[in-house]
């Protein structure tokens, strides 16, 4: 029975599905918590009745500013951000779609309402792009996400970046960002690694840098004595004007067998070059699949999708994908339904000798990347039950009942 006060939205034929395949989401009455321990956001439903309590850890979030006052080359800085538009405009459901000066800069409470408030996400990760030949004051602005964070630390989680170009100056800065924001055990503990980052050096142009050269070992000797043991590397499309060879996968395979200690999220699972991924990750158990980017094929290239889970389950197996909308890319919401009603197609479950079940859905989700990141799920659970974003967004767990008929490769019906 529906409680008093509560939503329930039923989301059926709109793209001809019948109506037995759809997603029922229901928002519980605000005086009801059911547990004593906390629950996620999501309470997904199966066609058995049996209900799974998932918790969602996004491991590649940002809030960019890419506003036309932020921008230092203008030609360089539009063409950035008018590709990211194309690639959310091309893979988006239309009624995601934002206008252009809000996605240039959507700020804090958007960010906030979107993927906490409404796209089920019960932590997000930070990692930030600079990019400080194109703009001001950054892309993602690193002293900007450490003010969130500490409004937010038990949602959103503190990560930094690095370059080797950035010599003693930037080992030092990594140093006092621990100092700084270490502020939970789970926090400073990752760097994104923009390898294709342009940089002004010795009176010319550098555009990139290698995981593999001896500047970046010394960076890495650092990060390891900082306790910041998770490197997120972005190793798949480009993005222009930036020069698709220094986003190879080759440089990470080097580093994770140097540094086996250490953890390498292979960010964007190296698209559109997966089997060099799949080749490498299969041998370096330390390297994991980042999903940004590419869960948002599970709308519009559903097909495509299923060969990508095929293959990352068959190489790396279930323990080793992270999940992320790679918001304001995508907003979570809808990737995050998708994706569970999504089934791999029969041939190829033959094919492969895997399957998509609920329960490899929810380490995807959220509990690799706990893992990965240390972070406590039945701890962060009680510690959120009644934090300060639960109440300034009026937070509470929802249903989200999974059709049967998410039929097979096919999108989820709206």
């Amino acid at each position: 029975m529906q409680q008093p006060g509560s939503k329930s939205i039923t989301l059926t034929e709109s793209l001809g599905w019948p109506t037995e395949a759809r997603i029922v989401l229901r928002r519980l009455n605000p005086l009801i918590r059911p547990g004593q321990g906390g629950l996620s956001l999501i309470i997904a439903e199966t066609p058995d009745g049996k209900k799974q309590d998932i918790f969602v850890v996004d491991y590649h979030f940002h809030i960019w500013n890419a506003a036309k006052e932020n921008w230092l080359r203008p030609d360089l800085a539009k063409g950035w951000i008018n590709c990211f538009y194309d690639y959310t405009k091309a893979l988006s459901p239309k009624e995601y779609v934002w206008d252009w000066d809000t996605y240039a800069y959507y700020g804090e409470e958007k960010a906030l309402q979107d993927v906490f408030g409404d796209g089920h996400v019960d932590m997000a990760i930070f990692e930030p792009q600079t990019l400080m030949y194109f703009y001001h004051k950054g892309f993602s602005n690193v002293d900007a996400i450490a003010g969130y964070v500490k409004k937010w630390p038990d949602r959103l989680v503190m990560g930094s970046r690095w370059d080797p170009r950035d010599g003693e100056a930037g080992k030092a800065l990594l140093e006092e960002q621990v100092r700084k924001f270490r502020i939970r055990p789970f926090q400073m503990r990752n760097t994104k690694l923009y390898t294709a980052e342009w940089k002004e050096e010795n009176g010319g142009m550098s555009r990139g840098w290698r995981l593999d050269s001896k500047e970046a070992f010394d960076f890495l000797e650092k990060n390891r004595e900082l306790g910041i043991n998770v490197q997120v590397a972005h190793k798949g499309p480009t993005v222009w004007p930036l020069d698709k060879d220094a986003f190879d996968i080759g440089d990470v395979d080097t580093a994770a067998t140097s540094f086996p200690d250490m953890k390498f999220v292979v960010t964007h699972i190296g698209l559109p070059r997966l089997d060099d991924f799949c080749w490498v990750a299969t041998q370096d158990k330390n390297i994991y699949a980042g999903m940004a980017v590419a869960m948002a094929f599970v709308h519009s290239r559903p097909r495509y999708f299923a060969e990508m889970m095929a293959n990352l389950l068959y190489w790396l197996g279930p323990d080793r994908i992270l999940f992320s909308a790679d918001y304001a890319l995508w907003h979570p919401k809808w990737v995050i339904e998708d994706f569970l009603n999504f089934e791999l197609p029969e041939d190829l479950k033959k094919e492969y000798g895997v399957d998509l079940t609920m329960e490899i859905k929810k380490k995807i989700l959220g509990e690799n990347a706990a893992k990965v990141w240390g972070i406590d799920i039945e701890q962060q659970k009680k510690t959120q039950k009644n934090d300060e974003l639960s109440k300034k967004l009026h937070l509470q767990p929802g249903t989200i009942r999974v059709g049967e008929a998410a039929k097979k490769g096919k999108p989820l019906a709206r």
